[in-house]
């Protein structure tokens, strides 16, 4: 059974995403090769192989949890548009994780628009799930957005996120599980407690 999200607090909010990846991980990831679990462990571990920092690993591995919009509370049966998953899944994080985290997770969709504007080759590196996406999400920023996107402080990690989004879609490709994650996932949670 999941908790209520009301009795989220910093010290279950690791479980509580674990739950999550054990009952919905095997789930479909919009018509790419592999699972909504596979996909965020594989950018998780693609980062951990690349030796790149835990704030970028944790982001990688969370930036996507919000498209579990009913373990979030967001998700109602009656909806008919896209629920913003990348809004759902950083409102609740914030509350448990440093910015620079949920930032991962609010803006990963708008770092995509932000790279098909700014490095046009970047586009050749999406899949076509990932292409069709883009217009539904607004297509390749303004001038005006990027200038904009470009004042956000994490604004290269939340790029690094997104280059291990792109990544993370290998059907051939073997990962340790949340629980290998976890640890650091408890120190991200840590450090906000903290007032990181």
């Amino acid at each position: 059974m999941k908790p209520d999200i009301k009795q989220l607090t910093p010290d279950n909010i690791v479980d509580f995403i674990g739950g999550i990846f054990e009952r919905r991980g095997g789930e479909e990831y919009l018509g790419e090769p592999v699972t909504m679990a596979q996909h965020m462990l594989q950018g998780a571990t693609i980062a951990e192989q690349n030796g790149q920092s835990e704030e970028i690993i944790v982001g990688a591995l969370l930036h996507d949890i919000g498209h579990f919009t009913s373990e979030f509370g967001t998700y109602h049966p009656d909806d008919t548009e896209d629920r913003h998953h990348e809004d759902a899944g950083a409102e609740v994080l914030e509350q448990f994780f440093p910015s620079v985290i949920t930032d991962c997770v609010r803006f990963h969709v708008a770092a995509k628009r932000y790279l098909c504007a700014t490095k046009p080759s970047y586009f050749k590196r999406l899949s076509a799930a990932s292409a069709h996406t883009l217009e539904l999400q607004g297509g390749p920023m303004t001038g005006e957005e990027v200038a904009a996107f470009e004042e956000n402080p994490n604004l290269d990690q939340i790029i690094a996120v997104r280059y291990l989004d792109e990544a993370g879609k290998r059907d051939d490709m073997e990962t340790p599980d949340y629980w290998h994650f976890a640890p650091m996932v408890q120190r991200m949670v840590d450090l906000h407690v903290a007032g990181g």
